[in-house]
């Protein structure tokens, strides 16, 4: 399900967002397994797709608290996760890291804490920790600028029915260290045809 929350100029700019995510998703994130969660609610179709044209940080926290509140009140076998992409706002990966203190903010101040959780996606990701070209950031490194949204009860079940969750982060790095950035450049290019 996709849903435009703010229009761009035109409806060509919001599928190719969602077509540049939903390949990095189907290719990467599923594809590598970089999320070995990720696959189930793709097959059944539980991923709300939101593409916004939100320009600043307030516009951006507004959708934020709107799909938190949408994502909570859905029944979980037709939404169990939403990614909110957001091309337009939070470009500069520096400005998004300091824009997700206010996002986790609104998430405890809205009542989600416990219920709700955000994960981070940005096309310039760098963990705190890593050199700016370790390919390792690409683990978390989407099309567009993205909040990912996700109900703490289906990370437990997951989490519970997947042996050595831990280990996850650190297969990760192995997979991608081993690709390159060549292949994760290949690996994301559209296909042809």
């Amino acid at each position: 399900m996709t849903d435009v929350l703010t229009p761009f100029d035109d409806a060509a700019r919001t599928e190719a967002a969602v077509d540049a995510t939903r390949h990095w998703l189907e290719a990467a994130v599923i594809g590598l397994n970089l999320c070995p969660f990720a696959k189930a609610v793709h097959v059944r179709r539980q991923i709300r797709w939101a593409v916004t044209a939100a320009s600043t940080a307030d516009d951006l926290l507004a959708e934020l608290r709107r799909e938190l509140a949408r994502l909570a009140d859905a029944d979980p076998q037709a939404i169990d996760t939403t990614l909110l992409i957001h091309p337009r706002a939070m470009t500069d990966f520096i400005d998004y890291r300091f824009f997700l203190d206010d996002a986790q903010r609104a998430l405890k101040k809205l009542g989600y804490e416990g219920v709700l959780q955000l994960a981070s996606f940005h096309p310039h990701y760098e963990f705190a920790d890593a050199a700016p070209d370790d390919v390792a950031n690409c683990t978390n490194r989407s099309p567009h600028p993205m909040l990912h949204l996700l109900r703490e009860a289906s990370i437990d079940r997951a989490v519970a029915a997947y042996p050595d969750a831990e280990a996850i982060y650190g297969r990760n790095v192995q997979t991608l260290r081993g690709l390159g950035h060549e292949g994760w450049r290949r690996l994301l290019a559209p296909a042809e045809g």
